[in-house]
């Protein structure tokens, strides 16, 4: 396969006194990324916080010590830049696209909304109806809505499971205080990632995430319990241990089937398991197994049987979801429910095909193949890019090159899948959720 339009990337990574991490990579355009990725998530909130990881990045748009809210939408907007976040179980992230000689801008914002961020009662009074309208549009999509309940069954009882949004009452509960003694948890520098993707020299980097760092720790009071970490010598390399910010291990798997009544016009169908964490060296062939089974391309195997020779769903796909711990791995259909029991014979029939033998060797290159060619022009999309980068910075301290990817990718064997088939598509261990 010829990559030369892919430059590998030569990271540059430091930590700075006070604990926060920067990683950088050079981009072949004008236009520059960057952001701060904060390992707090949905699975980080207390028992009594469900919703308040996606609400504290709502609202650390709404003013900081040195900024009012307007003061922060108009920052780089004024000069062409987008500025953005989302939430999701295990980061928050914080990022935004500008022209690179904006750069010192960027930085001075992003440090100034991560560290300095006050959550004023009354735009909380205002963003919490912005939220909950967010709540039931995801609400009234039963073909998004699915996937989070099916993460509430895999991952039962887990923080884990828990939707991203959180829920209308108890958001409606949660005041200033509650968003501050959250963010004085998790948004501290030793908790956090700068990243940059674009040609800014790593120097300048440096320079301009200190200086910003420095008016953060200017603007906050005395006692103020950031202000010491800001200012701190010590040089830990990696994100707080799971130990420190309270995260809790996932408890053991049980499989189940589940059928809730939506009135729905069509059923919707999910089945999967709990998976493998990104540490895991099973995870590529995984990656490698969901793409030949449902993944984007028209060609999978899912889509071929389903859609295209029995005419039976409009979509059907598998996906996975590999966290730093554990992972979710799943197949979703919408079909007429006269159909429901057809379809899934029809998946449990591929699903028998992979793990009863291996792939041939035509079909392990043609599959490897597809494959990296996605991943390519994935990498097109310089702002998925800085985000892969700074997450996977974040949470396990590394980079990782096109080249390198393409290479693991190669190496995979058809035994290699072929255990993770017979390891995960077994019946009795897949959970099963239905709309109906």
């Amino acid at each position: 396969m010829t990559t030369t339009s892919i430059p590998s990337a030569p990271f540059h990574t430091e930590t700075l006194p006070c604990g926060m991490r920067i990683v950088c990579a050079p981009s072949a355009t004008g236009v520059a990324y960057c952001g701060i990725a904060v390992n707090a998530g949905t699975r980080d909130e207390l028992a009594d916080e469900n919703g308040l990881a996606h609400f504290c990045e709502h609202l650390t748009f709404k003013g900081t010590r040195r900024r009012r809210s307007w003061h922060i939408l108009n920052r780089m907007e004024t000069v062409g830049g987008e500025l953005n976040a989302y939430t999701g179980k295990e980061e928050t992230v914080y990022y935004t696209a500008f022209l690179r000689e904006h750069f010192a801008r960027a930085a001075d914002l992003l440090t100034d909304i991560a560290l300095c961020s006050i959550y004023p009662q009354a735009e909380m009074n205002k963003e919490v109806e912005v939220v909950i309208d967010e709540i039931e549009s995801y609400n009234d999509s039963p073909a998004e809505l699915i996937f989070d309940d099916f993460e509430n069954l895999v991952f039962h009882g887990h923080p884990l499971g828990r939707n991203i949004l959180g829920e209308a009452g108890r958001l409606r509960q949660f005041r200033s205080e509650d968003v501050q003694r959250f963010a004085a948890r998790l948004y501290r520098p030793d908790n956090m990632v700068f990243f940059v993707y674009g040609r800014i020299d790593p120097a300048t980097v440096r320079r301009e995430v200190e200086k910003g760092i420095r008016r953060a720790a200017a603007s906050l009071p005395e006692g103020h319990p950031l202000r010491e970490g800001l200012s701190a010598t010590a040089t830990p390399h990696g994100c707080l241990s799971d130990a420190a910010i309270g995260r809790t291990a996932v408890p053991e798997y049980r499989p189940q089937e589940t059928v809730l009544h939506k009135d729905t016009h069509q059923s919707h169908v999910m089945i999967g398991t709990r998976a493998y964490s990104a540490r895991d060296p099973r995870q590529l062939s995984l990656y490698l197994l969901n793409n030949i089974l449902g993944g984007p391309g028209m060609n999978s195997r899912l889509n071929l049987s389903l859609r295209e020779r029995n005419g039976l769903v409009y979509t059907v796909e598998s996906g996975m979801t590999s966290y730093t711990d554990t992972g979710i791995w799943s197949i979703y259909f919408g079909c007429d429910p006269h159909d429901v029991s057809r379809c899934r014979r029809l998946v449990m029939k591929e699903l028998r095909r992979l793990a009863d033998a291996p792939l041939d060797a035509k079909a392990l290159e043609a599959a490897k193949r597809q494959i990296k060619g996605q991943i390519g022009i994935s990498h097109d999309s310089f702002e998925n890019v800085a985000l892969a980068m700074g997450k996977r910075f974040l949470h396990y301290n590394r980079t990782q090159d096109i080249q390198d990817l393409y290479g693991r990718i190669d190496a995979l064997t058809a035994d290699d899948l072929h255990a993770v088939a017979q390891d995960l598509f077994r019946e009795e261990r897949l959970t099963t959720l239905i709309y109906q």
